[in-house]
């Protein structure tokens, strides 16, 4: 074929296609009520330039059980998904490092991998009694530590009346000292989700964030044109307010305007368009910023396939999604998709 023939194929354009099926044009032909998922969009409190006084966020807390949610999900990857990419570690990675926990020592002490734990805990939930006893809310906690979930182990250990918060029933004081988290700063895994699912009443929270979007390093051409896309002048309006706001947060009120910022929907809009968008439009030789958006939707619809399966068998729960802020834009159109679910506004929560 001659070259002026390759040349023209290679450019060619298709006519583009609607979908013949869309969800979102069903989502009255359903049976009983829809699940309502709302996403809060939050900043990483471990992350914040000043350590976080875990105080500020009754105000936040008390709003969010205003929603009353059946399933609380957060960012943080399950210990299935810890466990796939501790195998396939060359596929992903450093991920395992950087997200998971070794459990060798966990395993030692309590006789059960990962997946046996996993089985065990939903043979446990499965019988679970309306008033269980502090040993066995001690031995559930035990286990979710065993399949890697910590954070759904912290929900157990804040069920337990203070005075039963200790070693015994399988949970050993390393493990006490891991739910105790002494020293460290707070996290809105354990500080907003699994301290607001003790206080509903829930008996866990759902790890549901996502790294096996996460590959093997890209190499130094593809971080070179990432940071350049990222500190490209002008600097985003929206990323200069978010770093004066999180610079200093002396109160509750200035927490609450934090979130309110956060999760307003034209902060998603700038936030994203400066992130992911700018990257889009990125020029490089292969195209590395449309490789991140490539990495950055991927790992999105992962999560909210998993977020979408912790309520599968609960089709009208109430759903509270706490995902680190650039994940929300992403996460309600996502799940907005589904034929069942509607989104709740977060800001009528935030008020």
């Amino acid at each position: 074929m001659p070259a002026s023939l390759i040349a023209l194929a290679a450019a060619q354009t298709f006519a583009a296609g609607p979908p013949a099926f869309d969800p979102r044009q069903h989502k009255n032909e359903i049976v009983g009520k829809p699940a309502q998922v709302l996403v809060l969009g939050t900043p990483h409190l471990s992350q914040l330039p000043e350590k976080l006084d875990p105080k500020l966020l009754e105000p936040l807390l008390a709003r969010l059980a205003r929603f009353k949610p059946d399933v609380i999900t957060i960012e943080a990857p399950s210990g299935e998904e810890c466990d796939t990419m501790q195998r396939f570690k060359a596929q992903h990675g450093t991920s395992w490092d950087d997200y998971c926990w070794p459990t060798d020592d966990i395993e030692k002490a309590t006789g059960l991998s990962v997946p046996a734990a996993t089985t065990e805990v939903e043979k446990t939930l499965a019988s679970w009694p309306a008033q269980p006893t502090a040993a066995q809310r001690r031995r559930l906690a035990m286990l979710f530590i065993a399949a890697n979930e910590r954070s759904a182990a912290a929900v157990q250990w804040l069920r337990l009346p203070e005075a039963e918060r200790k070693a015994g029933d399988g949970l050993t004081q390393t493990m006490v000292e891991l739910l105790e988290r002494k020293g460290k700063p707070p996290n809105e895994n354990i500080a907003i989700g699994a301290t607001l699912a003790a206080r509903l009443g829930l008996e866990r929270v759902r790890q549901t964030d996502d790294h096996l979007a996460d590959g093997p390093d890209s190499g130094d051409d593809y971080a070179k044109a990432i940071q350049a896309a990222w500190r490209a002048k002008p600097v985003p309006p929206v990323q200069q307010e978010y770093k004066r706001r999180e610079a200093h947060i002396p109160d509750s009120a200035a927490l609450l305007d934090l979130y309110r910022f956060l999760n307003e929907p034209k902060t998603q809009r700038e936030s994203i368009a400066a992130d992911m968008g700018r990257n889009a439009k990125w020029p490089s030789d292969k195209l590395y910023g449309r490789q991140y958006l490539s990495w950055w939707e991927n790992r999105n619809l992962r999560m909210a396939a998993n977020i979408r399966a912790a309520f599968a068998t609960k089709p009208e729960a109430r759903v509270l999604v706490i995902v680190g802020s650039t994940h929300k834009g992403y996460l309600d159109a996502y799940l907005d998709m589904m034929q069942d679910v509607r989104i709740v506004d977060a800001m009528q929560f935030l008020r």
